[in-house]
């Protein structure tokens, strides 16, 4: 019995302990309270000073609430960026695109969010939270429209097309968020919102213009479908302004169809010092005063800069409340606590992923795995490729970016521990000797090299195989690229090829030895020479630390190329509107009717295949959904990959709509004589056009429908395999909500 009370005493003792300490924990420490709850505890213990500190990018901890140091500044556009520890290299978003697989580049995106996540980690044990390029918060993807190929930054986007672009965006955003109900493995953020693809030298005080057919039509489709299919956590606004109001301070960008129409619950944050732009870029507002509060009431939440430092002396002016402010420091930390920030690290879902995943076996084989998939066979005259060591044992490797490990790695990107060059990958190939030249840099001959002797050098190889284009050095950001000839503050002045190489490719073609020119470059090219004279041809984009291993297993035929264009190559800077018009008129595949270089959804592969009994009805009534199958096979000796590419036209039923517009794709992999039936599904939503007003809706009249391996906007010349059926949409006219 004695020890029956003791034992009921101690009980007692635990429970009331725990009870005191449980009443003792303020509600934003409880992790069984919901979110929001959570946050609303939190804000309404601060000072005005206090919330305005959390409000720009680098926030200091307070340390009376417990509050950590956080930088929000992190990039992850195709691997972790910038950090000071060795990650996995994954290709640019252009030559990602060229993959037309969003289901690996999910994959893709899991890894690096593991890595961030580890780098996260790693920087918490440090202390050196308040660091950029720490934190969770990954300022990645950029789902702005390719419209233009002078534009720099171009090459960090999905291409041209918002179909493409929304699929691909979709799939970084998922795999980056993680499927966790409540809480982020780490956060996405889409930018940059809206309408914004240069000029980039002028993009603190350019004013972008568009019908409202282009707004809805190219601009907008995959930010709403990054918010509110993807739920994307963060937005960034651009730069620039649009019809005349700065992007972070729009009425119509973010009041009416980011917060209202779309409903959008995440956080957006400026672009970096975008609202310093409103009073010296835009002089749209006088002071700081003014443009802290103004873009806090248009919805931006988050400055990365610091004009919000104004905003208590905007609250005393009378320009915003400390209410108002709340409602935006609210959203900042609903994603701080959804990234498990306030609680024990044994209660975040994400908090134990270890440093080991940096740069593990998985994320290597998956980095060549997408560059190999993301390389773009133009050309292969005779059948050149897939070479034989039986017939090469001798090449020459020669061109600027034949080892350039700068190149490959693309812009805001990390760096691995291993940056495989085509160099690099050619010396290891058995049986085959190997010299090696750059002969020039991007745009003129190294001291040494005397064009009229230059053939003689190579005399005695069994191949030449040329690596030139540009850099991420030259075409970028403002202030990160550019300055020589050809380029101007990250933008470029002409899409053709810097004439020294060509001049270089004429001279070693008088050798008549086979020749292969392999380009490097994150946007579409113009080399008509090379086109018309050279037998093969290799868009090899910036392909990441597994580069020159990609391009030899394609070279020596160990992986049968499959990338298709994600923007239209045109002939020469004659074919393109100035890079101020935001008119879609004349641009990319699904409005330029001219003949091109190369089509958009191009790309040829060591096989063939045959498109045949495509199967759709020949009407149907709007509201429902439309089945279309299609058989498709290899008709070659060797495996490969296919895009199946599946393209709408409704010219008959409204004549300035798109020539073309890509509906769905997939890609399918067929064994040597393997054919598969492929079926897509459309529904009525996917059906509508978007007419001059920008409403957006399904009329009856005839929708003509095209599968191939190509957009049916081509040449001729490209287009043989495309099959195609027309559908009458029957019934009363559809309208969709955007």
């Amino acid at each position: 019995m004695k020890r029956y009370f003791i034992g009921f005493f101690l009980l007692r003792i635990v429970v009331t302990t725990l009870t005191i300490q449980a009443q003792a924990l303020p509600p934003y420490l409880n992790i069984n309270l919901p979110i929001d709850e959570r946050v609303g505890d939190l804000v309404a213990r601060m000072t005005l000073e206090e919330k305005v500190s959390q409000m720009t990018h680098t926030s200091e901890g307070i340390k009376r609430l417990g509050i950590p140091d956080y930088n929000w500044w992190n990039e992850c556009l195709h691997g972790v960026a910038r950090s000071t520890e060795k990650v996995t290299v994954f290709p640019q978003p252009i030559g990602v695109a060229a993959t037309f697989n969003p289901k690996e580049w999910f994959k893709a995106a899991e890894m690096i969010s593991d890595e961030g996540r580890a780098v996260y980690n790693k920087s918490v044990k440090k202390g050196n939270t308040i660091h950029r390029y720490t934190g969770l918060t990954f300022w990645t993807p950029n789902v702005n429209i390719f419209r233009d190929p002078r534009w720099g930054r171009g090459h960090e986007t999905y291409g041209e097309d918002p179909y493409l672009t929304t699929q691909m965006g979709l799939a970084m955003v998922k795999g980056l968020q993680g499927n966790d109900s409540v809480y982020l493995k780490t956060s996405a953020c889409a930018k940059h919102f809206a309408v914004h693809s240069g000029p980039e030298p002028l993009r603190h005080e350019f004013n972008a213009k568009s019908s409202e057919r282009d707004l809805y039509e190219t601009y907008l489709p995959a930010f709403h479908q990054l918010v509110t299919e993807g739920k994307v956590s963060g937005v960034m606004c651009a730069y620039n302004s649009y019809d005349g109001q700065p992007c972070c301070g729009s009425n119509q960008l973010m009041r009416k169809i980011l917060l209202h129409d779309w409903k959008f619950n995440g956080y957006v944050t400026s672009d970096c010092w975008a609202i310093t732009d409103f009073i010296y870029g835009h002089k749209t507002h006088s002071d700081s005063i003014s443009a802290s509060a103004d873009a806090v009431l248009h919805g931006t939440d988050l400055e990365c800069g610091d004009v919000y430092r104004a905003l208590p002396a905007a609250v005393e002016a009378g320009l915003i409340t400390e209410e108002q402010i709340d409602i935006s420091l609210k959203k900042l930390f609903k994603i701080r606590f959804r990234l498990g920030l306030f609680n024990p690290k044994e209660k975040d879902p994400y908090g134990n992923i270890p440093e080991s995943v940096l740069e593990c076996d998985a994320h290597k084989v998956q980095a060549l795995n997408i560059a190999r998939q993301s390389m773009v066979l133009l050309k292969n005259e005779s059948n050149l490729l897939p070479l034989s060591t039986k017939k090469v044992k001798k090449i020459a490797v020669l061109g600027p970016n034949a080892d350039n490990e700068v190149t490959q790695l693309g812009n805001y990107n990390g760096v691995p521990t291993q940056n495989i060059t085509l160099l690099d990958a050619l010396k290891t190939e058995k049986g085959v000797e190997v010299v090696y030249d750059a002969l020039s840099d991007f745009i003129q001959l190294e001291k040494d090299v005397d064009m009229n002797s230059l053939a003689n050098r190579y005399k005695d190889v069994d191949l030449i195989i040329y690596v030139g284009g540009i850099s991420p050095m030259l075409e970028g950001e403002e202030g990160d690229a550019g300055g020589i000839e050809g380029f101007v503050g990250g933008d470029r002045t002409t899409i053709n090829l810097p004439s020294v190489q060509t001049e270089v490719m004429k001279q070693l073609k008088g050798l008549n030895k086979p020749m292969i020119f392999i380009c490097m470059s994150g946007s579409a090219m113009a080399f008509n020479w090379e086109a018309e004279n050279l037998p093969v041809i290799i868009q090899a984009w910036y392909g990441g630390q597994a580069t020159g291993t990609a391009l030899a297993d394609i070279l020596f035929g160990r992986y049968n190329p499959s990338g298709k264009l994600p923007v239209t190559f045109y002939r020469s800077d004659a074919d393109l509107p100035s890079i101020e018009d935001y008119s879609m008129a004349n641009r990319t595949y699904r409005y330029f009717d001219g003949d091109v270089l190369y089509p958009f959804g191009y790309g040829l592969s060591y096989t063939s295949f045959k498109y045949k009994k495509m199967e759709c009805p020949e009407e149907m009534q709007i509201g429902d959904s439309l089945k279309i199958k299609v058989e498709v096979s290899n008709t070659g000796k060797c495996m490969g990959e296919e895009v199946v590419q599946l393209y709408l036209s409704h010219k008959s039923i409204a004549r300035e709509t798109p020539l073309c517009q890509l509906a769905g794709f997939e890609k399918v992999e067929l064994k040597a004589g393997e054919r598969k039936v492929i079926e897509f599904k459309l529904s009525t939503r996917h059906l509508a056009y978007v007419d001059e007003t920008g409403s957006i809706g399904t009329t009856p009249g005839v929708v003509n429908i095209y599968i191939g391996n190509v957009c049916p906007s081509a040449p001729k010349r490209f287009t043989s395999k495309i099959i195609s059926k027309s559908v009458m949409l029957k019934g009363e006219p559809e309208y969709f909500l955007y």
